[in-house]
């Protein structure tokens, strides 16, 4: 999941300083409400494994399938978070080189307080992503920062190939999504995101022929005719390109009429998507163990939860971000990112 900045960048290496908190900056609009809309998929997809906290209740989700959960929501949201945490990688990499000798220092420090948050949320539910991001990251994010784009787009490429036809995609993907996202960022493509839509529109044509028959193809090997290829890969290759659809149709929607209704909708959970990650899982493991909800074996009781979940997280990210700047894990991870205190008060 991108937990990073949504900011427009600046120039590389122009007018360094001693470190300091960076300066508020636009924010690019479409990354929060495409993070949005991807933190809401990413909390359906995990209510119910979050709620399968013992053997009874694996036993009793076994199951507990949805042909329109797999091809709607399995893996498709989290390559749009991998995607945009490779976009604000890049983004603050920009920003750290024009205020500070070290900008590699700060994204080390990003990532090592990113892989303590994800180790403290682990203590919750063994799937937690974050420590996979922070391993990945440094491992192949900030090594990456010293290749030229080209070489970090072709190694993007040779990866996801790897990803895809070695290990069936999955969480495996991550590395090849960041560095896809890293790409697009030094090629101005982020830049660009919402000053023109026939990219979006072109792309999403693509996508959207591409995700046809590998829908089709997902729901044979559903039916046990793989014709001798991996399920897993019958689930991942659709999950891309569905993702790559779920991206180009809300840039699109966002140069119409229901932007406002888009921003209004999704932008809060955006800004506020380490947050709002992290405290789903804390709502969700109440809700199964206190209230008794049954989310391991009713998908009726996933969607509700989820639906009441995400109303709660959009009136407090709503509320909270009237008054202050980010959200409450995102200032702190802030914080550590510059090893300075940002202000967090919305100046009126």
């Amino acid at each position: 999941m991108t937990l990073g900045p949504g900011h427009a960048p600046s120039t590389l290496g122009a007018g360094r300083a001693p470190a300091t908190v960076a300066p508020r900056r636009t924010r690019i609009v479409a990354l929060d409400v495409v993070r949005g809309f991807a933190l809401c998929g990413i909390l359906l997809a995990n209510v119910q494994p979050i709620a399968n906290v013992d053997d009874a209740m694996r036993r009793s989700s076994a199951a507990l399938e949805s042909p329109w959960m797999g091809m709607l929501v399995e893996q498709r949201f989290f390559p749009i978070f991998s995607l945009l945490f490779g976009v604000g990688f890049s983004l603050l990499l920009r920003s750290a080189h024009d205020r500070t000798a070290n900008p590699r220092v700060v994204l080390l420090r990003r990532l090592l307080v990113l892989s303590g948050l994800g180790l403290a949320h682990m203590l919750l539910w063994r799937g937690d992503i974050l420590t996979v991001y922070a391993v990945v990251g440094l491992l192949v994010l900030l090594p990456s920062t010293w290749l030229p784009r080209w070489a970090v787009a072709a190694l993007a490429a040779v990866l996801a190939a790897v990803a895809l036809t070695l290990y069936g995609g999955g969480t495996m993907l991550v590395p090849a999504l960041f560095l896809l996202g890293s790409a697009l960022t030094r090629y101005g493509v982020v830049d660009r995101v919402e000053r023109s839509a026939r990219g979006p529109a072109v792309l999403g044509l693509v996508f959207a022929a591409g995700a046809a028959p590998a829908l089709w193809w997902q729901g044979r090997s559903r039916a046990g005719d793989s014709h001798g290829l991996s399920p897993a890969l019958a689930l991942a290759v659709p999950g891309l390109l569905l993702a790559g659809v779920y991206v180009c149709v809300l840039l699109l929607l966002l140069r119409t009429p229901l932007r406002p209704a888009l921003r209004a909708v999704f932008e809060p959970l955006g800004r506020m998507a380490l947050t709002n990650y992290l405290t789903a899982t804390v709502l969700v493991l109440f809700a199964v163990r206190v209230l008794g909800v049954p989310a391991g074996s009713s998908w009726t009781a996933v969607f509700a939860l989820a639906g009441a979940i995400l109303a709660v997280q959009w009136s407090w990210s709503t509320l909270w971000l009237r008054r202050y700047r980010q959200g409450p894990l995102e200032w702190l991870w802030r914080w550590a990112t510059w090893a300075r205190r940002p202000p967090l008060r919305r100046a009126y």
